[in-house]
C-alpha cells in the first residue's frame, strides 16, 4: 500500500516540539520571519463553520455540528464594507468561505452587499445539497444576470477521480459535486476547481487528469491557468516543516509581499462573541496570536510566520486562497 492507495498515510517526519513556540526568534535562535501588511486586496468573511458534510481532514474542521464560528449576517459585515472604503481600499475581491457559504441563510443578501459595491466576489463550495436548493439556484441566476463576471464560486473537487475525492468527503460526493458543476457551467455562472496535492502526485499529472475531466464535462476552466485550476498543498500541522528566517527570504529568492498576509485577511464571528473579529490568514483560526480585534485598521500590523502552515503552504508552497 503506498499514498495513492492511502491517502492519509503520513510518511514524513513528525513536527519537532520546540517549533513554532516564540513569535520573535526560531528553535534554533534565529530571528524568526515576519510580513508587513501592504494593502488589502482581498478580504476573506468566514460566513459560518456549519457544512453539510465532514471532510477527514478539513483544516478548520467544518461539519454539520461545528458551530466555532456562528453565521455572519448583514449586520456583522456592513462596518467592514464602510471600513474599505474609508481607508480607501476601493474596489476590491470579496471572498466567501466557511462550512458551507450556501448553508448560511444571509448569503444572498452578504453576496449582494459585496457586489452592489463594486467588489468582485468569490464563494468557496462543495457545490453539493446546499447550493443546488431550488431556493439557491434561483438566487445564483439571479446574481448572475445582475453582475455576470463579477460572481464565480470555487468548487472544491480534491481529484479528478471518484476514488480520492470520496475518500476524503464521503461516498457519493463526487458524483454529487459534479452535477453542481455541470449546472453551474450550464448556466455560464463562473466556475474555478480547488483541487489536493494530498496524494503526492506531480503537478503536472495532477493538471492533465484535471483537464480531461474538464473537456469530458464542457466546463469553461483552463486546468493550465493557476487561477482557475488551484492545487493546495495539504496542511498538517503535525508534520515537520522549517521554520522561516529573516534569512530565507533571500535564501529561497521569495518576496515577504507575496504572501498572503501582506494583502488579505479574514473577518470571523466566534460563537458567544459580541461582534466579529479580523484574523490575519484563513488558515490560522484557532490561534489567538492570529486574532488581531475587530477593526480592519487595527489588523494592518505585521505578522510573525510562527506556525507550520506559514512555512508549508505560503512560503515554501507558494499557495494562496484568494483569486
Amino acid at each position: 500500500m503506498n499514498i495513492l492507495t492511502n491517502p492519509m498515510l503520513n510518511p514524513h517526519p513528525i513536527l519537532e516540539p520546540r517549533k513554532f513556540k516564540n513569535p520573535d526568534v526560531t528553535a534554533k535562535g534565529d530571528v524568526r520571519a515576519e510580513v508587513h501588511f501592504k494593502s488589502l486586496q482581498t478580504l476573506w468573511f468566514n460566513t459560518g463553520s456549519l457544512c453539510n458534510i465532514e471532510c477527514v481532514n478539513c483544516y478548520i474542521q467544518s461539519s454539520p455540528t461545528a458551530d466555532h464560528f456562528v453565521y455572519l449576517t448583514p449586520q456583522d459585515m456592513a462596518p467592514y464594507l464602510d471600513e474599505i472604503d474609508a481607508l480607501g481600499y476601493g474596489h476590491i475581491e470579496i471572498a466567501f468561505t466557511g462550512g458551507e457559504p450556501y448553508m448560511n441563510p444571509h448569503i444572498f443578501r452578504l453576496s449582494e452587499m459585496a457586489l452592489e459595491r463594486g467588489h468582485t466576489l468569490l464563494i468557496l463550495t462543495n457545490a453539493m445539497k446546499p447550493m443546488m436548493r431550488p431556493r439557491v439556484k434561483d438566487g445564483l441566476l439571479d446574481l448572475h444576470r445582475r453582475f455576470g463576471e463579477a460572481l464565480t464560486l470555487r468548487v472544491s473537487l480534491d481529484h479528478y477521480d471518484a476514488t480520492y475525492h470520496d475518500t476524503e468527503r464521503g461516498g457519493g460526493s463526487f458524483a454529487t459535486t459534479l452535477a453542481g458543476m455541470d449546472w453551474l457551467a450550464k448556466n455560464n455562472i463562473k466556475l474555478n476547481i480547488a483541487g489536493r496535492t494530498l496524494w503526492g502526485e506531480a503537478e503536472s499529472v495532477s493538471r492533465t487528469g484535471f483537464a480531461k475531466l474538464i473537456a469530458q464535462h464542457g466546463w469553461n476552466v483552463d486546468a493550465a491557468n493557476t487561477g482557475e485550476l488551484i492545487l493546495f498543498p495539504e496542511m498538517d500541522e503535525r508534520v515537520d516543516v522549517p521554520e522561516i528566517t529573516t534569512d530565507c527570504w533571500d535564501i529561497l529568492d521569495v518576496s515577504p509581499d507575496a504572501m498572503m498576509c501582506s494583502h488579505s485577511r479574514m473577518i470571523v464571528k466566534h460563537r458567544g462573541a459580541d461582534q466579529a473579529s479580523v484574523l490575519a490568514c484563513t488558515l490560522l483560526w484557532d490561534d489567538a496570536q492570529f486574532d488581531l480585534g475587530p477593526t480592519l485598521e487595527a489588523a494592518r500590523k505585521p505578522i510573525k510566520l510562527n506556525h507550520p502552515h506559514c512555512a508549508k503552504f505560503c512560503v515554501l508552497g507558494g499557495a494562496s486562497c484568494s483569486a
